[in-house]
């Protein structure tokens, strides 16, 4: 077993993405190929999105940075309550049936800036960024807050041509208790080259979907993350995704698959690592703390009645959070 796990990243099996392509002027195009993605695997390519690959350079140069540092310094960084911060490896725990360990990452969380004195700042996802001290890495601060802007504003691309492929209005996202005033979360990783073994229980990170509407991911060229097409399928067939150059690669989350009733699937997706230091920067894209996610009405029949009760978006993604990182209290004991 230890065998075929190396050999497996030796010679990897490939999947084959749809690209769809947001300067495309051809809407129709756009939404078909997306539509077959979302039914075919959950994953796809964004390019043209207007984010510039030297911008994207920046911000990987940014994070070697941070994660550069000596654990000592980072963990002063430690994330907070709200999500904010530096997570250590072995924080998360994302496949708690198969994994010995935690993921073999550590990680950077940036949300949505909210001053202490709004009132908005008591929401769950909502507050004060942890930052690093403006001299430690002059800049910093700016380059994050930019791509969180530019990267928010490829998420509300990609959701209308999802509602288009959903029979919705194009704008069905972009209202303001949806994607108006969204939940959107920047994450920095990055895997220290920790050898992968499935049969160990040791993986850069566990198989899991994620928690919301969609992410968008960038990656270096270091091959890692793969995909399981049929989560139920005896043995699961993992295939990888060839990192493309300035694209994002982005996947469904299973507020969608709620929202769209299954008609469109999050997808099982991990990280194995081949002994290679690897980078990546995750961006997850949420409604609005108090949205309800309900099914579509265009995803419902008497013949196919709602699969999931309704649900608060705060409440679904605070238990996910909950389920999947280490209680705060662990980092207490460890510096007491």
């Amino acid at each position: 077993m230890e065998n075929q796990s190396v050999n497996d990243i030796e010679a990897p099996k490939m999947s084959v993405l749809n690209c769809i392509d947001l300067s495309n002027p051809d809407i129709h195009q756009s939404v078909s190929l997306l539509k077959q993605a979302c039914l075919d695997s959950g994953f796809f390519y964004v390019v043209n999105h207007g984010m510039s690959e030297e911008f994207m350079d920046k911000v990987f140069a940014e994070s070697r940075r941070l994660f550069g540092l000596p654990l000592n310094e980072k963990m002063k960084l430690l994330r907070n309550e709200k999500h904010r911060g530096y997570t250590p490896v072995l924080d998360e725990i994302l496949d708690s049936e198969n994994q010995t360990h935690g993921d073999y990452k550590e990680g950077y969380y940036i949300g949505v800036e909210v001053a202490e004195d709004d009132p908005e700042a008591e929401k769950p996802f909502y507050g004060q960024n942890v930052w690093p001290a403006p001299g430690l890495f002059p800049g910093w601060r700016v380059t994050m807050e930019k791509f969180h802007q530019e990267a928010l504003e490829i998420g509300r691309a990609v959701a209308r041509i999802i509602a288009l492929a959903l029979d919705l209005e194009a704008d069905f996202f972009d209202k303001p208790e949806m994607l108006g005033k969204p939940i959107a979360t920047l994450r920095l990783l990055h895997y220290e080259g920790q050898l992968s073994d499935p049969s160990k229980g040791i993986y850069g990170a566990g198989a899991h979907s994620d928690f919301g509407l969609i992410t968008l991911l960038a990656t270096d060229d270091v091959l890692g993350l793969q995909i399981c097409k049929d989560k139920d399928a005896k043995p699961q067939i993992w295939e990888y995704v060839p990192p493309l150059k300035g694209a994002f690669v982005v996947n469904l989350g299973d507020m969608l698959e709620r929202w769209s009733n299954c008609v469109f699937k999050s997808t099982l997706h991990r990280v194995l690592v081949n002994g290679q230091e690897r980078y990546s920067i995750a961006y997850f894209v949420e409604p609005c703390h108090d949205c309800l996610v309900e099914c579509l009405p265009t995803c419902k029949s008497e013949n196919n009645p709602p699969k999931f009760p309704p649900i608060l978006c705060q409440t679904y993604l605070c238990q996910r959070y909950k389920d999947t990182h280490a209680d705060l209290s662990r980092y207490n004991k460890t510096e007491a």
